[in-house]
């Protein structure tokens, strides 16, 4: 129980990061943060009780630089909430596809990268969506800069952070 995620959010309700329930309990116990959602039970200590918190609010702001994302396999699998481009299976088996074919001029680039399952990647091969006869469920592009994201697995897993977080695509 000490090592779940638990979300941080500023003082503002924006979320800032994920930090384990041990360093949650910390900020909390300090007076840096207080619990927003507890329904994971609680820890007793020789003299103290503390709610095993799901979700924390930091009593002070934070502010931090926006970072522009860098293209990786794990940002576009997020960004396509793993979900295949073509045929809207989701799977954790998914490959990298570009909807222009390098060989062709197609960029490594947010706007021509997609994530696809094998199956339609092996039978889009080198050609274009058109020539393959495939629609994109999503024409690509960059993924919003919100500052933080959660991996989308721990969404899944924990319903309670949604109201939390921004909307997804």
């Amino acid at each position: 129980m000490i090592d779940y995620p638990v979300l941080v959010l500023n003082q503002s309700y924006e979320p800032l990061n994920l930090c384990r329930t041990r360093r949650a309990i910390i900020l909390v116990f300090r007076g840096k943060a207080e619990v927003l959602e507890n329904n994971r039970g609680e820890i007793h200590s020789a003299n103290l009780i503390f709610q095993i918190p799901s979700v924390i609010r930091l009593v002070y702001m934070v502010k931090r630089p926006r970072h522009q994302k860098k293209l990786s396999r794990l940002e576009v699998f997020n960004r396509d909430h793993y979900i295949c481009q073509y045929c809207g299976q989701q799977t954790k088996e998914l490959t990298l596809d570009h909807v222009i074919p390098r060989r062709r001029g197609g960029k490594h680039t947010w706007d021509n990268v997609v994530s696809a399952c094998i199956p339609c990647n092996r039978h889009k091969g080198g050609r274009t969506p058109d020539e393959a006869r495939m629609k994109l469920l999503h024409q690509p592009c960059p993924p919003r800069n919100d500052g933080f994201y959660v991996p989308y697995h721990l969404i899944n897993n924990h319903g309670e952070w949604q109201k939390y977080l921004p909307s997804l695509n």
